[in-house]
């Protein structure tokens, strides 16, 4: 459906500390996306996740047509959309011709028009021939209020609707016009936490429903993980590791992407054996058996990625019954509600551990760590 080979785009140096932080210099260009491709299938919402000033959201706004990039092309169910020189003639179709939706961060609703009245105005500017008549804009209108719940508030000021509703909102006046493809820029971010987490779910429920492509862009990596089909995690420019969430999560390529995707305890070591997929690493603290994946040869510098919920904590020792225990001191906990961590030192780490919130061990008592092999992650040093 969306097809991106080989995007790049930089911006004059002269403009950097005014458009981004630099990202990269090459003969004194700023690269603000540098040489990426994916493939996003019909149907399916597609993440491009990072930090400020990764590049995710200029990728979004050169799929849009609203940034030309240097070179690369776009497609969108078999149509052209950018061509750069060299890859044959030519091509940039303009935004207002791309026909695809968006949805800003601020929502960019008219203030000054009826909740209907936002939703219609895309018909209602489209060149002659091609609008639904009023008729027809009222049906398309009343249809996708009725899937955002917004039919009952269709003559309400938009001014007077919550943040929900005007996400909502939104989102009805990107879709009224049936666009192949969707494109969403960060539109939780100005909601509260708990406002932000119920959207979620209600995003995910509609976008499965209408099964519309959608490109969306986070730098939230909980978002990312509870909305995507797939996920590209991006850094100065270049994706890092592309793939579905679960995949990601638990089996990040670097320790970039360990780091910003959940959190995760780092013990660096040498693989010191290798059966398969079944590595021994060797690390200042003891040695830890695991499952990976990874092709990496015997005597590899490694760093291990230990997500906090992949350790048990107890009082009393499973010797000979698991194969990684390890030994520490429980040196605070904190209460989380649906979860409790506690930070315990082993040696010269210090390990966070979540787990049931039924269990709390008070600060200073010797406890038991132990670590699942299947969920302990690989990363290659460098």
């Amino acid at each position: 459906m969306l097809r991106v080979d080989h995007l790049v785009k930089t911006f004059d140096p002269e403009r950097r500390r005014r458009r981004l932080r630099t990202l990269g210099d090459d003969d004194g260009r700023v690269f603000a996306v540098n040489d990426i491709s994916f493939h996003v299938p019909e149907g399916a919402l597609f993440t491009l996740l990072g930090p400020s000033g990764c590049g995710k959201t200029t990728t979004l706004r050169s799929i849009a047509g609203l940034e030309r990039p240097d070179s690369g092309t776009i497609e969108v169910g078999g149509r052209v959309l950018f061509r750069g020189r060299g890859g044959g003639k030519a091509v940039n179709v303009p935004a207002n011709e791309r026909g695809l939706g968006m949805v800003f961060q601020s929502y960019a609703i008219w203030p000054h028009m009826s909740v209907f009245d936002n939703v219609a105005f895309p018909l209602q500017v489209r060149r002659r021939g091609q609008r639904p008549g009023r008729r027809g804009t009222s049906e398309r209108v009343m249809r996708v209020l009725e899937t955002m719940q917004l039919a009952d508030l269709a003559h309400r000021s938009a001014t007077k609707l919550s943040g929900g509703q005007q996400q909502r909102l939104a989102l009805a006046r990107a879709l009224v016009t049936e666009p192949p493809l969707l494109l969403l820029d960060e539109p939780l971010s100005n909601l509260d936490a708990k406002l932000r987490e119920s959207l979620r779910y209600e995003l995910k429920r509609l976008q499965r429903e209408l099964g519309i492509t959608s490109v969306y862009v986070t730098h939230d990596q909980t978002e990312a993980l509870v909305l995507s089909t797939s996920i590209a995690v991006m850094k100065s420019g270049n994706v890092m590791q592309l793939g579905h969430p679960r995949d990601i999560y638990e089996n990040p390529n670097c320790k970039f992407v360990a780091e910003f995707i959940g959190t995760s305890n780092f013990i660096s070591g040498h693989v010191v054996a290798r059966e398969g997929d079944r590595y021994t690493v060797e690390t200042v603290d003891g040695r830890l058996v695991l499952d990976s994946a990874a092709a990496l040869p015997v005597g590899a510098d490694v760093i291990v990625s230990i997500r906090p919920e992949a350790v048990e904590i107890g009082t009393s020792s499973r010797a000979g019954e698991v194969p990684n225990e390890w030994t520490g001191t429980v040196l605070t906990n904190a209460f989380l509600g649906e979860a409790v961590d506690h930070v315990v030192r082993i040696g010269g780490h210090e390990i966070r551990v979540r787990g049931n919130p039924a269990v709390s061990i008070a600060p200073g008592t010797a406890v038991y760590l132990w670590l699942d092999p299947s969920k302990l992650a690989l990363v290659p040093v460098g």
